[in-house]
């Protein structure tokens, strides 16, 4: 089996390919830092190749797409993707739109392009990072980051229920963790308020929930678990008032 994995340069994306070369699949790994890897290539114990691309150019991932064309690829895992902190009026438009093309773009473009060829052969896997925010009315003070993580769960729930009416066997997950042991909090310039889960027991965990349980959202964690259960029983106003709450409690 090969996967192709996005962001995988570090955090959750290396403990994907990790994982995944532990259980003997070949890995396609995509990020813009080449040096990193390169370090991963030499590590993984199975067949790794490595393709140095920015996934905020739209014409990067087409190129990305003609690249692999050849490749039969078994797994998709969109992982890339960054987060910034602060009010809407102050951020800068080229960084949010920057956000956007990475985080919605970019994968949208890759689950299209692999899915359609997954769909041919009746098999394949496809895993979107999204992230808890997701479930969130609203994320002030990450309000861009917030809004494209909603995206990519509303995304993936969509095309999972039309795979399932088409009788396919293909398989789209979404990971939704909460904080996570990452590099994300230093760029997005932000501490997380709550103790942050291992990027290690997070790959393993929704690679596992994928392939053996087939589940459509993934969330690792009792915590994350359970906020999403109880927040079905307040309102958006209240959500978005302790969403506040705890995003500026990240800067103290």
């Amino acid at each position: 089996m090969k996967a192709l994995i996005t962001g995988a340069s570090s955090g959750i994306g290396l403990e994907f390919a990790k994982y995944l070369a532990s259980k003997k699949m070949d890995i396609i790994l995509v990020a813009r830092n080449k040096e990193r890897l390169e370090a991963i290539q030499k590590i993984l114990p199975t067949k790794t190749t490595i393709i140095v691309m920015d996934l905020s150019s739209e014409q990067k991932v087409k190129e990305l797409c003609a690249l692999i064309k050849n490749e039969s690829i078994d797994i998709l895992i969109n992982n890339a993707g960054f987060g910034s902190f602060g009010n809407f009026n102050t951020t800068e438009l080229s960084n949010d739109l920057e956000m956007i093309d990475v985080n919605i773009k970019a994968l949208h473009i890759l689950t299209k392009y692999i899915l359609k060829n997954m769909i041919a052969k009746d098999s394949g896997y496809i895993l979107n990072v999204a992230s808890s925010a997701s479930f969130m009315p609203g994320g002030p003070l990450m309000s861009t980051y917030y809004a494209t993580k909603s995206y990519v769960t509303s995304l993936t729930e969509a095309i999972s229920y039309e795979l399932k009416k088409q009788k396919s066997n293909v398989v789209v997950s979404v990971l939704c963790p909460g904080p996570v042991k990452t590099n994300f909090n230093n760029v997005a310039g932000v501490n997380f308020s709550i103790k942050p889960l291992n990027a290690k027991f997070v790959a393993k965990y929704a690679i596992d929930q994928m392939l053996e349980k087939k589940k459509m959202i993934i969330i690792p964690g009792t915590k994350m678990k359970l906020s999403k259960f109880f927040s079905r029983f307040v309102s958006d106003k209240f959500l978005l008032k302790i969403t506040y709450h705890i995003q500026k409690k990240k800067t103290q």
